[in-house]
């Protein structure tokens, strides 16, 4: 019951936000829903619900892993998006709030589908709804990272979808029945036809890791994330390319079973390192702080696939990352926001002093981007620390050692924007722009949660979330 309810609500909420006649007052339809939402993951979290077997939908482990926080991520946008709204009075914001909150429904879906097919719609359906939030803004910009978006994304819709053919057609040479739910195919082990498995592995590895903005799928991301409102590119960057990630892991999960899992461990491996490293040396030049982000973002999607790719103590190490980068990147992404617009502008001078016009959001801002760079207490450190020490456990000393590089390299590229928006002298029109945005608790309190929640991550994080990361690695990992 609190499955469909955790999809159910915020499709009702997104129906109630297209019929609300009053434009000023639509916006609180969306901390609402994310407060009953978030009420409910807290619920399933607690209490876990029974797998009903042969379930096209169900709670398990890692959905029970995960779900919580794209639930509290979308709390905390919510939050903000009444005073970002309102701020952008001159526009309609009926369609905004609508698919913000059809999104939410629709990535709980996926999140919880245990059924290929199930999983694809519901993906492909968070997808599209995403393109009217990445075009709010009208310009020129954002309609051209928008088709880059559907041009790309379709590409990965299509891999995804054919790769999703093969694994079922893998069933059936195999002599299965045709059960397409994780469980089923995972069950029939052995009996999947081998380079059936394969072929559907590299293709739903390139279209799911496509949504997550693995390299050299990432194409996509710079744009959307520069061009997207802050609270878009949070809502993206924790929610979208987790759900991307959770389904590799079901299908891996399924390859390992059938005998497959040396090939899928050395191409996530590969596509993990090689993120890591174009992330890093475009994080060395770009001057675009929201692009940086961006690239960022590839380059945690990296640290999440070699975390995948490391066994169970990887994969424990990866949900926890799960956690401390979506909510860092939460935090950095809607105080970017209240930069970008106090600066009326994103590149490295355009936002230079910004401390004068913005101090709170540039200092969590700041915060953020140390802690996005692992650096300690907050919880990115750990979560990483934890995968370094996976990768030594298993021997990959080679791997261990091009991860530490391609940090180093980010962070070196990721410190100098830090004291570009720290130092320097705002430029003119910084100065016009920034004397008509005010800080508001409204717009501060949001972000300043979620960096306060990947403290208490790295410093405490709760039993009832490690005992949801070791129950999932059972699930993925079953003892033989």
């Amino acid at each position: 019951m609190k499955e469909l309810a955790l999809i159910l609500v915020p499709l009702v909420g997104a129906a109630a936000a297209l019929l609300w006649p009053v434009n000023r007052t639509r916006p609180w339809l969306l901390p609402i829903v994310g407060s009953v939402h978030a009420g409910l993951a807290l619920a399933i979290l607690l209490y876990p619900p029974a797998v009903v077997a042969g379930a096209w939908l169900g709670c398990d482990a890692l959905a029970r892993g995960v779900v919580p926080m794209v639930s509290w991520l979308f709390l905390a946008c919510a939050a903000y998006g009444v005073p970002y709204l309102r701020l952008r009075g001159e526009r309609d914001n009926r369609v905004f709030v609508g698919v913000f909150l059809a999104i939410l429904g629709l990535l709980s879906l996926a999140l919880m589908a245990q059924h290929l097919g199930l999983l694809w719609v519901a993906a492909e359906a968070a997808t599209l709804a995403t393109v009217p939030l990445l075009h709010y803004s009208g310009n020129a910009r954002a309609f051209e990272a928008t088709w880059k978006y559907l041009l790309v994304g379709g590409t990965g819709i299509a891999l995804s979808l054919l790769g999703s053919f093969c694994l079922g057609y893998a069933s059936l040479h195999g002599g299965g029945t045709g059960d397409l739910t994780f469980a089923g195919l995972a069950a029939q082990g052995a009996g999947l036809t081998r380079p059936w498995v394969l072929a559907a592995w590299v293709l739903l590895l390139t279209g799911y890791g496509t949504k997550m903005g693995l390299a050299p799928m990432h194409t996509w991301k710079p744009d959307a994330y520069g061009e997207a409102p802050g609270i878009v590119g949070a809502l993206l960057a924790g929610g979208m390319t987790t759900m991307g990630f959770v389904a590799l892991l079901r299908v891996r999960r399924v390859v390992d079973a059938a005998g497959a899992g040396a090939a899928a461990t050395h191409t996530l491996l590969a596509l993990g390192l090689f993120s890591m490293l174009v992330a890093a040396l475009f994080l060395l030049r770009t001057s675009d702080f929201k692009r940086m982000l961006a690239y960022s973002s590839i380059e945690h999607m990296g640290i999440l696939s070699v975390g995948a790719a490391l066994g169970g103590a990887g994969v424990w190490a990866a949900l926890f990352h799960v956690w401390t980068n979506g909510l860092t990147k939460g935090a950095l992404f809607l105080s970017a926001g209240n930069i970008r617009r106090a600066a009326g502008g994103r590149t490295q001078d355009e936002v230079a002093g910004m401390m004068l016009f913005t101090p709170v959001s540039a200092r969590i801002f700041v915060a953020g981007l140390f802690a996005v760079t692992a650096l300690p207490p907050f919880g990115p450190f750990f979560s990483e620390l934890r995968i370094l020490r996976a990768g030594l456990e298993a021997g990959r000393g080679w791997t261990v050692a091009a991860f530490l590089g391609a940090l180093l390299i980010a962070f070196f590229g990721l410190t100098r924007l830090v004291f570009a928006i720290v130092d320097g002298r705002p430029r003119a029109a910084a100065r016009q722009t920034g004397a008509q945005f005010r800080e508001s608790v409204s717009v501060i309190a949001p972000p300043l949660v979620l960096l306060g929640a990947s403290l208490w991550l790295g410093v405490a994080p709760p039993a009832m979330l490690r005992e949801a990361w070791t129950a999932s690695v059972t699930l993925l990992f079953p003892a033989p």
